[in-house]
């Protein structure tokens, strides 16, 4: 009885490791996958929002800053994290949208994502992301160098 279960031990053994992957070969004429697009409706609805946002945030509107913020963040975004938000954006510098997307966040869920830059300039980008609905989940501000 032993003498078979070595036997078939090591036949299983060679049938394990010997396996190869032989002629493998990539489709090249397989589609890759293609981010999918915001429509220019909602990419407008999340600009209005954002440039709300900031108009509130240079007033100092702490009501009509929680108006356009997602329920989700209102409890964390405390009076701090508004003041470096709006250090750094230059409310003197004209907005405009670099990219439209989506962005991946931690929980693993897609949301849209807009990335804003200042007019003629293209190496301070800041990164707004909403709700579907509109509202501001997230705003990473420019890097300001001192």
């Amino acid at each position: 009885m032993k003498k078979i279960f070595l036997g078939l031990a090591i036949l299983a053994g060679q049938l394990m490791f010997a396996q190869k992957v032989a002629g493998a070969k990539a489709d090249p004429n397989q589609k890759k996958e293609q981010p999918a697009a915001i429509s220019k409706d909602k990419v407008s609805l999340y600009n209005e929002n954002f440039l709300k946002f900031v108009s509130a945030l240079e007033a100092s509107d702490r009501k009509a800053i929680d108006g356009l913020l997602s329920e989700k963040v209102k409890e964390i975004v405390t009076d701090d994290v508004l003041k470096k938000v709006k250090e750094g954006i230059d409310p003197n510098k004209k907005l405009e949208i670099l990219k439209a997307g989506y962005y991946k966040t931690m929980d693993g869920i897609n949301h849209p994502s807009i990335k804003y830059r200042y007019s003629g300039e293209s190496k301070e980008v800041i990164s707004a992301v909403f709700e579907d609905d509109g509202k501001i989940l997230g705003v990473l501000p420019a890097k300001k160098d001192k």
